[in-house]
């Protein structure tokens, strides 16, 4: 292997290092990045560093001055306004409503919340600490066993990650220079059939094991009829935001902004009409501080990431992967599960972005060779489909993958999240209480790779 190559797995295995040792992912990645072109440039002499020193001048600006991106923050802006409008309290109750009295339906009620803020959050991390607040209680008081409240918890908040619209997906859209719209389109059936699934668990669960939930008491008819219309306006919000990216009616940003607007003026009528509910001045300027906090979190890992990029570029990364995928004969389909198999890994010490930003650019180009090329057609591709459908198809099962590092040990962060909120629970309750959830995601990763069509038919009814 070439002297630069080895440096470039070197500085691979170093970044993966600090990220297992909690440096934070933007740090590591602008260390290895600027320490591995340093050392690049000592080892081969016409790879100077003063060149690649020059590009910092415009490169933060290239990075965040763009348009796709401008989704991000108003996205994460409508997440944190919907929260502080207690709107994920009246997506459960509603739910709790409508299904609470089935043995297990005030879990099931919580996964469908999860479902609903995650399409307007598009944070799987956010979903689960909203969510954690609001449905834990309930969940103790109703003397749930605590393994399935908090699996169920850690479980449905992995759903924030794929339902639209997302974050995540935004992100690798860009990577891969997708269509945002149609990973949007594509992410709705896998997310619809994650929500029948994980509810199917908890089913299952219950009637196997009737302890694990008692059944609840019919929720009185006035109550019932609040929640009922409580559940409607947000119902509508939600689900026109979904429905609108689905069919393609408004492009992401303006249903980004748009969304926030409506969440904003919902929370002050709710505000107007009963002083101890809705937005509050307080919680609209915490809402807007949240998210210039968290925005620049992510602007500054993706600056860490084009700073990585420039690295493995120069030291050939990419192209020595994708050159080795072309000759080495290896079949197409062990090399996508190699690949699945190595982000569950990661997912043990890493978290999502971070293995967005780091796997997706490294991989992707040995997986459009394997597949037969940039310009190969379906009929003569190795995964009987083009480019475009596989940076789509390919897109959602990674995806769903970067869902199990979630809720995988050692790391787990949806479950470090869920115990902090649950006092009294060990962590091994709450990793013992999500591995139902983790067969089941399993084999929806299965069924995706056997049914490409699951991911593609809704962007390929669309597009006409």
């Amino acid at each position: 292997m070439l002297e630069r190559e080895t440096i470039g797995l070197l500085g691979l295995g170093v970044l993966f290092v600090l990220l297992i040792l909690r440096v934070p992912v933007g740090l590591a990645m602008i260390a290895v990045g600027i320490g591995g072109n340093y050392v690049l440039s000592l080892v081969v002499p016409y790879l100077r560093f003063d060149p690649y020193l020059k590009q910092f001048k415009t490169l933060m600006w290239g990075t965040v001055a763009n348009y796709e991106l401008s989704v991000v923050p108003l996205f994460i802006l409508m997440g944190y306004l919907a929260s502080h409008a207690n709107l994920s309290r009246d997506l459960f109750q509603g739910l709790n409503a409508v299904v609470g009295r089935f043995r297990g339906g005030v879990a099931m009620a919580a996964i469908g919340a999860c479902a609903g803020f995650g399409a307007v959050c598009g944070s799987s991390l956010a979903t689960a600490s909203t969510m954690g607040k609001v449905a834990l209680p309930e969940l103790k008081r109703l003397n749930y066993a605590p393994r399935l409240a908090t699996g169920t918890l850690a479980a449905g908040g992995t759903l924030g990650i794929l339902i639209p619209p997302s974050v995540a997906l935004v992100i690798y859209a860009i990577i891969v220079e997708a269509s945002i719209i149609q990973m949007f389109q594509a992410a709705i059936i896998p997310g619809l059939i994650a929500v029948l699934f994980f509810i199917a668990t908890i089913a299952v669960q219950v009637r196997l094991k009737p302890d694990l939930a008692p059944k609840s008491a019919a929720m009185p008819a006035d109550e019932r009829r609040r929640a009922y219309l409580r559940l409607l306006p947000v119902l509508a919000i939600f689900g026109s935001i979904i429905i609108g990216l689905g069919i393609g009616l408004f492009t992401p940003t303006p249903a980004a902004a748009v969304g926030a607007t409506v969440i904003l003026l919902y929370g002050l009528a709710l505000r107007v009409k009963n002083p101890e509910e809705g937005l509050t001045l307080s919680g609209i300027k915490s809402s807007i501080l949240d998210t210039a906090s968290t925005a620049g979190m992510i602007y500054f890992i993706l600056f860490g990431a084009e700073v990585l990029k420039g690295f493995f570029t120069r030291a050939g990364l990419p192209a020595t992967m994708a050159s080795f995928a072309s000759t080495s004969g290896i079949d197409p389909w062990m090399m996508l599960v190699v690949i699945l198999f190595l982000l569950i890994l990661l997912g043990c010490f890493m978290d999502s972005l971070a293995m967005i930003l780091v796997v997706v650019p490294f991989f992707w180009p040995a997986l459009v060779e394997v597949n037969g090329g940039d310009y190969v057609t379906a009929a003569t591709s190795a995964y009987g489909m083009g480019p475009e459908d596989l940076k789509i198809w390919f897109g959602i099962i990674a995806l769903v993958v970067v869902e199990l590092g979630l809720i995988t040990p050692p790391v787990g962060l949806n479950v470090f999240i869920i115990s902090a909120l649950s006092k009294g629970v060990a962590m091994s309750q709450v990793f013992l209480g999500v591995i139902p959830f983790f067969v089941v995601e399993l084999f929806r990763i299965a069924l995706l790779l056997a049914v490409p069509g699951l991911c593609l038919w809704l962007p390929w009814y669309l597009s006409g």
